[in-house]
């Protein structure tokens, strides 16, 4: 007997059918691709780390170029000497630290839960960056990524990445133009934590005053400067305690 394929319930029979066949190989193409996709998740935050150290391929005066993720882990393992966790103010060691979600940590904070935050200490040419990872909100959503500081608390540099901003505005807080405005910037206002402020009309458009604690702001990305000045503030706090045991002016 033919089927009547005008009839509703063959539709409805047939959309029902093809949402299954094509989601489950959609679910076995996502398993598949599973360990993959975490391995570069590795790679990246391994990326981000070393960059915000200064260890990077960059070159010329606008590129933004990673350790390529063939050689990253080996870099990462050169570089980087210890991997902590802050518990109280004071540094455990734990195997790969940079792996912990800090969003799963802070949200676990505000409801007064245990948690962890995990800190990395590099060196490189003699010198050691203790590198912090950051969370917060920009505009449409998240926004993140790593300040790295000396004993001194100078800014030796930062890396910021965006969810959701907007392209040509707030999307540029990953352009190399303005997170190179960072470096040398201090986190202290004479002997208080005060971060470093995206500020619009600072007079420093060239950022060669290095102790005003601010950087000139992105044109039209207000809200999302403001969000990376927060994100920075409340990373210095949250690290305050261990700083402290560190610095040495």
């Amino acid at each position: 007997m033919a089927i009547d394929t005008d009839k509703n319930v063959y539709t409805v029979v047939f959309a029902a059918i093809m949402v299954v066949v094509v989601g489950s190989i959609l679910a076995f193409l996502a398993s598949g691709l599973r360990p993959q996709i975490q391995e570069n998740e590795r790679f990246e935050k391994q990326q981000n780390i070393l960059y915000a150290m200064g260890v990077n391929n960059n070159e010329g005066e606008g590129s933004v170029d990673f350790i390529p993720t063939d050689k990253v882990e080996s870099e990462f393992s050169k570089y980087i000497k210890e991997q902590l966790v802050i518990d109280n103010g004071k540094a455990v060691p734990k195997e790969e630290s940079y792996l912990i979600d800090l969003k799963k940590q802070l949200a676990a904070k505000k409801k007064g839960q245990d948690y962890q935050l995990p800190l990395f200490v590099g060196e490189k040419d003699g010198k050691k960056f203790y590198i912090m990872p950051m969370y917060g909100k920009g505009l449409w959503d998240a926004i993140w990524g790593f300040v790295s500081v000396d004993e001194t608390m100078t800014v030796q540099g930062v890396y910021f990445d965006h969810k959701a901003e907007t392209p040509g505005l707030g999307a540029n807080i990953k352009m190399r133009y303005f997170m190179d405005d960072f470096s040398g910037e201090t986190i202290l206002k004479g002997t208080q934590y005060a971060g470093i402020k995206v500020a619009k009309g600072n007079n420093d458009p060239l950022n060669k005053v290095k102790d005003d604690n601010e950087v000139d702001a992105l044109a039209g990305a207000t809200i999302t400067g403001n969000g990376v000045s927060a994100m920075i503030k409340e990373t210095v706090n949250l690290y305050k305690p261990y700083l402290e045991t560190i610095r040495t002016q």
